[in-house]
């Protein structure tokens, strides 16, 4: 991999410690994918900030980074394990609290935007069309390259970290043309709509790939679709496909850049989405939490919410999942007040796939296919999707 004056620098500790590391994760990220060279990212958001996923390895890791590490560009972080605000009324326990809030420190001191969200585009880490990133959340990466059509491949918190300090990125995988064609058409014939249902399409096509060993997805059949239920299909289907770019004919942005695939067509009709909305509910499920925000909630959906809220009162655990300045917006609006009258709660830049929340309850209802899939999988929950009407029905009833 050729590397300019300046980055041969950084290789050889001329910048500091921290950029020196960097570009060691950088350069063998590129010779193991035969990169040509660097380029400029304008955003990076780093995944792997909840304390219970990073350990105290994890910390001194980031600890070490930030001795003189700064980054080059506007750089935003993945949920962490706790609301840092609310942690207590949301039954966090105080050492996890402790030790969370030293990793935000962490990122803080090498000038990270300590704001914590899976959805960082709806914050204003907002890249356009064609620009390149260097994304961690396997969501946001999805709705990145599809829905926007900038360009990040899905990087590990260390190699983000890395391209945030440096700006750069190595040039591999879905920043060239050649790597961004469908590979797979599937045909929906039957109506989707809503976050659930777009999430349960997400497992179809999800699903689907794996067993394919295809990845990039080519979709007809959606006549529309709105950000919210674009960016719970990027979960969905980043979370069950491993896919981090889709193409949606008539919505996505580069879906008749490249030729529609012919080689393999799946059919999607309305007898596939019932089959994988019952995946998705358990027998026998006793429901003690509802969570909607998975990816973070939108201020849209806060004012749904609060619209089906309003006079209204919950009879069990529920949390509103969202990034902290979508909630400041909520709080001006008056939205925050309706809901929290309600008894229900806000869990600001942190979420239920990655709070510390295994064994405090047995049943949780959402709208997103991705946390059903994070729920059974890391939480041990019996699971039930439903739109958020059916979550509000539930947490109300």
């Amino acid at each position: 991999m050729k590397l300019t004056q300046e980055e041969q620098d950084m290789l050889e500790g001329k910048f500091g410690k921290a950029a020196k590391k960097s570009m060691e994760i950088l350069a063998t990220l590129g010779e193991i994918f035969d990169a040509e060279c660097m380029i400029d990212v304008v955003g990076v958001q780093i995944a792997g900030v909840s304390y219970a996923n990073l350990g105290e390895a994890g910390l001194e890791f980031l600890s070490e980074m930030a001795e003189d590490g700064k980054v080059r560009v506007l750089t935003t972080l993945n949920p962490a394990g706790m609301d840092r605000e609310n942690w207590q009324a949301l039954g966090i326990d105080k050492e996890f609290a402790k030790n969370q809030n030293r990793a935000i420190d962490a990122f803080a001191k090498m000038a990270i935007i300590t704001t914590c969200s899976c959805t960082p585009y709806l914050i204003g880490n907002t890249p356009h069309f064609g620009q390149h990133l260097a994304w961690a959340e396997s969501s946001a990466v999805c709705y990145a390259n599809s829905v926007i059509g900038a360009r990040t491949n899905r990087e590990g918190g260390p190699s983000a970290l890395a391209s945030a300090i440096i700006g750069k990125t190595p040039k591999y995988g879905y920043h060239l043309d050649k790597n961004r064609h469908g590979e797979v058409l599937f045909e929906v014939n039957a109506p989707v709509k809503g976050t659930d249902e777009f999430g349960v399409l997400g497992k179809i096509i999800g699903d689907k790939l794996v067993e394919l060993e295809k990845k990039i997805p080519y979709i007809t059949g959606i006549s529309r679709a709105t950000v919210e239920e674009l960016k719970s299909f990027c979960a969905s289907v980043a979370t069950y496909g491993g896919t981090a770019l889709f193409h949606m004919e008539g919505i996505t942005p580069e879906y008749n850049r490249y030729p529609k695939p012919s080689d393999i067509i799946v059919d999607i009709n309305q007898e596939t989405l019932k089959k994988t909305r019952d995946e998705l509910i358990d027998d026998d499920i006793e429901i003690d939490f509802v969570s909607i925000g998975c990816p973070h909630a939108s201020i849209h959906e806060i004012a749904k919410i609060a619209n089906l809220l309003n006079g209204k009162k919950v009879k069990k655990e529920f949390w509103i999942t969202t990034a902290r300045p979508t909630k400041r917006i909520a709080d001006e609006a008056g939205y925050s007040k309706i809901i929290e009258d309600a008894g229900a709660k806000f869990a600001a830049d942190t979420c239920c796939v990655v709070a510390p929340i295994k064994g405090r309850f047995k049943g949780i209802m959402v709208d997103s296919a991705k946390a059903c899939y994070y729920g059974r999988a890391k939480n041990k929950f019996k699971v039930k999707i439903g739109s958020i009407e059916e979550c509000i029905e539930e947490a109300t009833g």
